[in-house]
């Protein structure tokens, strides 16, 4: 018999579907996986139910980079962190029902510090 795959985590039609929109953030959220498993489902939980919630944790960036253009549209770019005291980061851009992961980092961002 043939090893079974994994089943991708259907979403409900109020929530928000996830997709990576790099290489570099695939393999990012690899790496999250294998170190906070579960404050990353948390992440999950949280990108597909409120992505465009302004918290603590989660938020807009500013100035230059606070926009990424992708096929010329400019979207507004966020910031997750998946815990309140880590240093690991997801940037994204919503676009209609779908959250484009676009660099998912390990280790605070150079870029923001």
């Amino acid at each position: 018999m043939a090893r079974e795959k994994k089943v991708a985590r259907p979403t409900k039609r109020s929530e928000y579907g996830i997709e990576f929109a790099t290489r570099q953030a695939q393999v990012g959220w690899t790496d999250l996986c294998a170190t906070i498993r579960g404050p990353l489902a948390d992440a999950w939980d949280f990108l597909t139910r409120t992505p465009l919630a302004e918290t603590p944790t989660n938020y807009p960036l500013k100035g230059a980079l606070g926009t990424i253009t992708r096929d010329g549209a400019v979207h507004q770019r966020w910031q997750h962190k998946p815990t309140l005291k880590g240093d690991a980061r997801i940037w994204f851009y919503v676009d209609g029902q779908v959250v484009h992961l676009e660099q998912v980092h390990t280790h605070h961002p150079n870029a923001t510090k």
